[in-house]
């Protein structure tokens, strides 16, 4: 009896270790810190979607809001959270980088400035100071907006995550780089009213905002993994769409030091821009790259086919 139940203990340790050593890790590098924007990954996380997909993702924020892609590339984080237009720049630099799957679907980045101001068009910008967020990034797409609308002789400036002081201390009169969604929020609630241009309006191709990107050599050595987190995604987008005071609930619990009414009030205006679907339309992104090729944002052609990775 003795031996039968030691033979069951051990029987009972061997198939953790194995079932502990079955789940494989991963980082993955935010674009900006912690926000809605993220919503469907923390749910992803909370609901168990990774959990059951033999997956532990740890979720990282970066130190520059640049960072999340290099390091995914160079194969220092497995995955990252970033932009098309970043992503196709990257590709056309020679970076070693795939698209795995969309987490916000068109477009939320805008030139945003403060009400009250005297911009009614992008023309009034002209000879103006004018910040943008993300370097390397939204400094070329304020570029291909300006020359676009008519704005002259305006002087960039990296503000990176102090849209805010930068505005309402008169450093700059508009933001290359808020979302629609968010910065508005948190502007309003420290009794300032936003006022923006929606890029898609204003000239720019619809695009899709926030992606899940890997480097090459990751998704070579871990396709299998790689392949759970977008399944475990598109469990997450899912829920988040059919669920969302739930999974507002959740997100809210996985980080505690969010503000609960200015995130509520962000996750309101997000929720339509969220993914339904993990894959991705070459059309769209081809039209996007090409526009890129033709204001200056990427040097040389780029096939999206080569980029994006589609998964079955």
């Amino acid at each position: 009896m003795k031996k039968t139940i030691m033979t069951l203990v051990l029987g009972l340790f061997f198939w953790a270790g194995t079932a502990l050593a079955a789940e494989e890790k991963l980082s993955l590098m935010l674009d900006w810190f912690p926000n809605v924007d993220h919503l469907p990954i923390y749910v992803a996380r909370e609901k168990g979607f990774f959990a059951e997909n033999h997956i532990r993702v740890d979720i990282i924020s970066p130190s520059e809001t640049s960072d999340a892609l290099k390091l995914a590339a160079s194969g220092h984080a497995d995955l990252a959270v970033s932009y098309q237009p970043q992503t196709l720049m990257a590709a056309d630099q020679g970076l070693a980088v795939k698209v795995i799957a969309p987490l916000v679907a068109h477009p939320l980045t805008t030139l945003l400035f403060l009400d009250g101001k005297g911009i009614q068009t992008p023309t009034d910008l002209s000879g103006k100071t004018i910040g943008y967020t993300v370097p390397g990034l939204m400094d070329v797409l304020l570029e291909a907006f300006a020359a676009i609308n008519g704005i002259r002789d305006y002087t960039p400036v990296n503000v990176g995550f102090t849209i805010l002081p930068a505005l309402a201390a008169g450093r700059v009169d508009a933001v290359m780089g808020p979302f629609k969604t968010y910065e508005t929020v948190t502007m309003e609630a420290q009794g300032y009213r936003a006022r923006f241009f929606e890029l898609e309006k204003w000239g720019i191709p619809d695009y899709e905002e926030l992606i899940f990107v890997c480097g090459a050599g990751t998704l070579e050595k871990k396709p299998k993994a790689i392949q759970s987190f977008v399944s475990a995604m598109e469990k997450a987008l899912a829920y988040t769409a059919a669920h969302p005071k739930e999974a507002l609930a959740l997100y809210l619990k996985s980080v505690p030091e969010a503000d609960a009414k200015i995130e509520t009030r962000a996750f309101e205006l997000t929720r339509p821009y969220f993914a339904v679907k993990t894959g991705h339309d070459p059309a769209k992104w081809q039209a996007f790259a090409d526009f890129g090729l033709k204001h200056g944002l990427i040097q040389n052609k780029v096939d999206v086919s080569s980029l994006i990775h589609p998964f079955k």
